[in-house]
């Protein structure tokens, strides 16, 4: 199995039909191949052969994804950099993955400019942008327009595909080696869930430097479908392009959810094309998943699971359990394990717990990653007998449902008692004054750790401490409610999942108590 067999399929099945619009751009699948077989021409003619990695600092575009696949054709790796990154972080994924050429856009000109001098692997830079190019760097349409196409090396298996790099919330991030058939695994048991196909119109808000999004990518190419890409997720371009498009799936995590619907309310927007959203990254807040079934009543909802070390998909919850009136027991899970992949909640020597009963999330499958780029300490104590250690606490009930309660590290030890973030948030979030929230742990004299709120008050509305934890009360037990809260009118701070950046609003408090 190898990437590229899906750009062949969808040539030969579809090869008039729409590969990709961006900005009003669009091309077919037989353009799309061609291109995608001259760019991987030029990229040769450059140096590039299989195994050498090539980094992509880029906004979403048509020509991300054509990069994507020229790669795989010739048998290169790619090497998406986040593009929220400082200059130190990207400096630091070049130099671990050693790229000899780096793809930009306009909005990274400068950066690129000074990675000239400063990533010595480089020997190459493509500018991708829509203006004109740098005089120090090679042009993207002037090397397909140049080059001739070359045949399809259908590299596969095992090759390595891709270096992902994880958030960096902690120290700098790690590269997650991902290979063509644990890419496809990931694909095909998704899409036996999901059920794309041709005549699927995939919309790409979230970056595709994020798995996810990348995940959606190959699965839409895959399968034969359309690919509709803006530069980031801004409500008005999404409302624009699902109507322009007529978008039928859609990848979002719920802060995005949110985002839509509120400009939705405001501003108006035709969502009645979206047949399939897939969510992620974060559980869905209740609120919110009612208001996006009231909004999408012809949409499937499905909640994905997962992470870049699975590449990415673990689990699926089904639209027949994201229901509001009857049974509504499963709401709360992240559903079964997908086809070909094996899920289990663990204790620490890998013996499977009693259902029911919260440890660690272990997953094993031909989706799950090789390691991590240049870690092989980090890798052993991830992967233990084929088994992908998450990090993240979870139980799963007596009819396979798994329920995710919390990361690991995460999770607050207060007064002996342990207490999972992510059910005290869910709770301050039904309180009306709440328009977001994050829970995190402080130090505290007393317990240890204390539960602490960290609160964006939706407009013109205030809230004490007392009024919270009255709240609270009524929904969880006395001892998980906050004992402190932090109100704040600026956004919880996220990364470019869309995760809030615990490990950045817990600094302050803990970085006092290291330093007393």
């Amino acid at each position: 199995m190898y990437l590229t067999q899906g750009v062949h399929r969808s040539v030969q099945i579809n090869g008039s039909g729409t590969a990709t619009s961006f900005q009003g751009r669009k091309r077919n699948w037989c353009e799309f191949g061609d291109r995608v077989a001259r760019l991987a021409g030029a990229l040769r003619a450059l140096g590039v052969g299989p195994g050498d990695r090539v980094s992509m600092l880029a906004h979403n575009s048509d020509r991300y994804v054509e990069h994507y696949y020229a790669l795989f054709w010739i048998g290169a790796v790619a090497v998406p950099v986040n593009t929220r990154w400082s200059m130190a972080e990207i400096l630091y994924s070049l130099d671990d993955s050693t790229p000899s050429v780096l793809l930009f856009d306009d909005s990274f000109t400068d950066q690129a400019a000074a990675l000239r001098d400063e990533a010595a692997s480089l020997r190459h830079l493509i500018y991708a942008g829509e203006g004109i190019s740098p005089d120090w760097a090679q042009d993207y349409e002037r090397l397909i327009a140049e080059a001739a196409p070359i045949e399809d090396l259908r590299h596969g298996g095992e090759a390595l595909a891709a270096i992902m790099y994880t958030g960096g919330t902690t120290g700098f991030p790690k590269g997650v080696m991902l290979s063509h058939a644990g890419l496809i695994s990931s694909v095909q048991s998704m899409g036996a869930i999901t059920r794309p196909g041709r005549h699927s119109i995939t919309l790409h808000a979230p970056p595709l430097f994020h798995m996810a999004a990348a995940a959606m990518m190959f699965s839409t190419t895959f399968f034969g479908g359309s690919h509709s890409i803006i530069p980031g997720f801004v409500p008005a371009l999404v409302c624009d392009a699902i109507a322009a498009d007529r978008i039928t799936d859609i990848l979002l995590v719920p802060t995005m959810v949110k985002m839509l619907l509120d400009h939705c309310d405001e501003h108006g927007g035709d969502l009645s094309s979206i047949r399939t959203l897939i969510y992620g990254a974060a559980p869905m807040p209740e609120p919110i998943l009612r208001r996006a079934i009231t909004a999408l009543p012809d949409a499937q909802l499905f909640h994905g699971y997962g992470q870049t070390e699975l590449s990415p998909g673990a689990t699926i919850l089904s639209p027949e359990y994201q229901r509001l009136d009857g049974d509504i027991s499963k709401l709360g899970s992240v559903g079964h394990a997908l086809p070909g992949v094996d899920v289990k909640v663990a204790a620490d020597d890998g013996s499977e717990l009693a259902r029911g009963e919260v440890g660690q999330v272990w997953v094993r499958g031909l989706n799950i990653m090789m390691g991590y780029w240049n870690k092989p300490e980090v890798t052993a104590a991830t992967i233990i007998d084929h088994w992908v250690l998450t990090g993240d606490a979870g139980y799963m009930d007596a009819d396979g449902f798994l329920f995710i309660v919390d990361r690991v590290k995460d999770m607050i030890i207060s007064g002996g008692e342990n207490v999972f973030s992510a059910e005290v948030e869910n709770a301050v979030l039904k309180h009306p004054a709440v328009a977001d929230c994050a829970v995190i742990a402080v130090p505290d004299d007393q317990w240890g750790e204390r539960v602490h709120a960290i609160i964006v008050p939706r407009a013109g509305e205030s809230l004490t401490l007392d009024m919270l934890i009255a709240h609270c009360k009524t929904l969880i037990a006395g001892y998980k409610c906050p004992r402190s809260c932090e109100v704040r009118e600026q956004p919880l701070p996220l990364s470019a999942a869309g995760k809030v950046l615990k490990t950045e609003l817990r600094a302050p408090y803990w970085t006092k108590q290291d330093a007393a």
